[in-house]
């Protein structure tokens, strides 16, 4: 029998992440019994760990959740960018594998692209929930620093899931291999004058695992210097 198309697409990298794959893999398989026309890509993102031994097991039979391999990893930004480019759908999203974000958060997103006059001036980011206040701190002076550096209003810039028509990744020019890509893709939207609506999302801690930078204070002087940089770039070059 004929498969249906496939109309939405969601990206989850995944860098050392075994631990947290077996139950991210039943959550996308509850995700898509709701949503039987997407698809789920899962990047593993040059893992060290057991992540491609547990994927391969965890995998089979699960034919609307694909695998993209990169062999060493070179950032968060190029892993979501090559799933994106493997994807199917029409509507192109990401979110993270660290089980603070659902890919439920994704049906939401969904439901505002089939009631949108124009899906493709449409760009649906989460707004996350239930952090501890010294992070909700940080995320409100980093979006009022960034505000100001990039001369366009962000919010939460960091957020899950990103979900946005297919058209709209194709007018990307040369994406961030790092966590930047966040901020690009945002800055993009906004640029492009896209409608930007946001969904509540709860944000739990990690069950497995630790950040790949939020590690203290000397994680977010690294993070806040290299989005400095590039929102400087985006300022002032014109970065696409």
């Amino acid at each position: 029998m004929r498969q249906p198309p496939v109309q939405f697409s969601l990206i989850i990298p995944c860098y050392n992440e075994a631990r947290n794959l077996p139950l991210l893999v039943e959550r996308c398989g509850e995700f898509l019994a709701r949503a039987p026309t997407a698809e789920v890509v899962l990047v593993d993102n040059g893992s060290t760990d057991d992540t491609a031994q547990v994927l391969a097991r965890l995998l089979k039979g699960r034919s609307a959740i694909r695998l993209v391999r990169i062999e060493v990893n070179r950032g968060y930004g190029l892993g979501v960018v090559s799933g994106l480019r493997a994807a199917k759908g029409e509507v192109l999203g990401w979110t993270h594998a660290d089980l603070q974000t659902d890919p439920a958060d994704a049906l939401r997103a969904l439901d505002l692209f089939e009631q949108a006059a124009d899906p493709r001036r449409l760009y649906v980011k989460g707004r996350r929930l239930g952090r501890p206040w010294f992070d909700v701190l940080f995320t409100h002076a980093m979006s009022a620093f960034e505000t100001a550096l990039t001369g366009v209003v962000l919010q939460d810039i960091n957020a899950q899931p990103n979900i946005f028509h297919r058209s709209f990744f194709e007018t990307w020019r040369a994406p961030p291999n790092d966590f930047s890509l966040d901020l690009y893709a945002y800055w993009q939207a906004k640029r492009a004058k896209l409608a930007v609506k946001r969904i509540p999302c709860q944000f739990p801690e990690r069950i497995h695992g630790t950040s790949h930078w939020n590690t203290g204070l000397a994680g977010k002087w690294r993070f806040i210097r290299r989005t400095m940089d590039f929102s400087l770039r985006l300022r002032f070059k014109g970065v696409d």
